[in-house]
């Protein structure tokens, strides 16, 4: 299929709690191959191009067993969801046993099925490879032992939260848990060895089949097998793993995509790897910071970086927008994210203003109220990233300057100019807590010598402005406290 945009927007979706979902529709059991065409119809509603469909792989029974056991995770799941059942906890989707969907899901003719009906709209779908590490219950750990990195009793005694001993065919060893050289492990992961050229090798193959089966790949915690980190993190550097891993997928399918998941200003190596797309976590932190000269100041690196970038306000690992967010900043917040160069990426809920994050170990979401106002802040975001000038136009970042002299609150304002087809969309977002009042100049000699009408996409206002005036002086804002508007430029006739 060929619907390739230059900015796409993704929804990310919970395989499980979506699945689970329809089952209790259903009053019986469900699988991905009964997700309603209704539901799918509602997502091309909203404008998406891509589905990213989150924790569909076999997960391991270990998992399971030790999310059980976590009372900490019952009480939090318990107090939103009181009437959890034992089978709705589920186990990490990150500690995978295979690349296999997961029974409980339907198995790979249901991703099939749901896959052929997503083309059939238009989206493609993309899925979860975790490069890292594998469940401790793993048939490699069985197998292979050697693909893991390897510790010693004296490991296992000074880092009782970083080992584990593990049954194998080859007597029992003790292997690490995969993890961030900056937290403790992962406890129910296995740490694979990159330093092994097995491992390459074998995890290469992994890449290769998973994209038989969907259109791209969301890499989990991408930069934790750059030979750099690596080391730091185990001592040991292997080879380069996404050079040769992306060279030999793009011989095979040349379209597909791959998503970064990835931290510590690592993003634009990832790219130069070969990453289509890298997560910006840099602007979720200023936005909820709250200044807007950082992030202005984020926003002028390089424009062909800066496409490549994954822009979100919310996604499985971080609190809910709604919750974080109060009401006037998070449609500011979406606005400066969204309406940015890059891909567009949403997660499921956030568009009804849900605000609790569902643990990776539930298979259900609790029940929420639908935040109304929130809901339609986002339909008209939404209808505004489905317009060709958002998906395919040319970007700039603009600049404020003092309403008058000792005006003070002009370097509030963060500001976008599109343009696309003598299409022109002008994005002004007062970043601030307070009124604050700028000066914009479009530097435009076409808008000379005619009145121009700004239809605002964001709401229902609509001005008339003189081309002689926003190309010299400049167009005047005055805008409330977390103001965000998108105008759309049309000459008056």
């Amino acid at each position: 299929m060929n619907n390739f945009t230059a900015y796409p927007t993704l929804y990310q979706i919970n395989a499980r709690t979506w699945v689970n979902q329809r089952a209790r529709q259903l009053d019986g059991v469900a699988t991905l191959a009964d997700i309603a065409d209704s539901e799918l119809d509602d997502i091309v509603s909203h404008g998406f191009d891509w589905v990213y469909l989150l924790g569909a792989w076999q997960r391991g029974e270990n998992g399971r067993r030790m999310a059980r056991q976590d009372a900490s995770l019952r009480r939090v799941a318990l107090r939103h969801i009181p009437d959890l059942q034992e089978r709705e906890i589920c186990g990490s989707c990150f500690a995978i046993t295979g690349y296999q969907i997961s029974s409980d899901l339907g198995g790979d003719p249901a991703l099939a099925n749901l896959r052929e009906r997503l083309h059939q709209r238009g989206i493609r779908l993309m899925l979860d490879f975790i490069p890292n590490h594998t469940a401790i219950d793993h048939p490699w750990a069985w197998s292979q032992p050697g693909y893991y990195i390897q510790g010693t009793d004296e490991d296992i005694h000074l880092e009782p939260k970083n080992y584990v001993r593990v049954t194998t065919a080859q007597g029992e060893r003790v292997l690490a848990h995969g993890r961030d050289p900056h937290f403790p492990g992962w406890n129910d992961t296995l740490q694979l060895n990159y330093a092994n050229p097995l491992v390459i090798e074998a995890m290469t193959q992994e890449l290769l089949s998973l994209a038989e089966r969907c259109d791209g790949l969301r890499c989990d915690m991408a930069m934790l097998v750059l030979p750099e980190v690596f080391e730091h993190t185990w001592g040991q550097r292997p080879a380069p793993f996404w050079p040769y891993s992306i060279q030999r997928l793009r011989k095979r399918h040349p379209d597909f995509i791959l998503l970064a998941e990835v931290y510590w200003d690592l993003e634009q190596i990832l790219q130069e790897q070969g990453f289509n797309y890298t997560y910006d976590k840099h602007l979720y932190d200023l936005l909820r910071e709250g200044r807007a000269q950082p992030i202005i100041h984020h926003l002028h690196l390089d424009l062909g970086y800066q496409s490549r970038m994954a822009r979100f306000l919310e996604n499985h690992d971080e609190e809910r927008a709604a919750a974080i967010f109060p009401d006037e900043r998070h449609r500011a917040a979406a606005t400066v994210t969204y309406l940015a160069p890059g891909l567009r990426f949403f997660h499921q809920g956030q568009l009804e203003g849900r605000r609790f994050r569902t643990p990776m170990q539930l298979c259900r979401s609790p029940e929420e109220p639908v935040d109304l106002g929130l809901q339609n802040d986002y339909r008209r975001l939404l209808a505004c990233l489905a317009q060709p000038i958002t998906h395919q136009g040319e970007w700039q970042l603009l600049e404020a300057h003092p309403a008058w002299d000792n005006n003070s609150n002009w370097s509030d304002f963060i500001l976008y100019f599109w343009y696309y087809a003598e299409k022109m969309l002008l994005v002004a977002v007062n970043y601030s807590a307070h009124s604050s009042q700028c000066f914009v100049r479009l530097p435009f000699p076409w808008l000379q010598n005619q009145d121009w009408s700004l239809e605002d996409w964001l709401s229902p206002m609509v001005y008339v402005r003189h081309g002689d005036e926003i190309t010299s002086k400049g167009l005047y804002l005055d805008m409330t406290p977390w103001g965000a508007h998108a105008f759309d430029l049309k000459p008056v006739k």
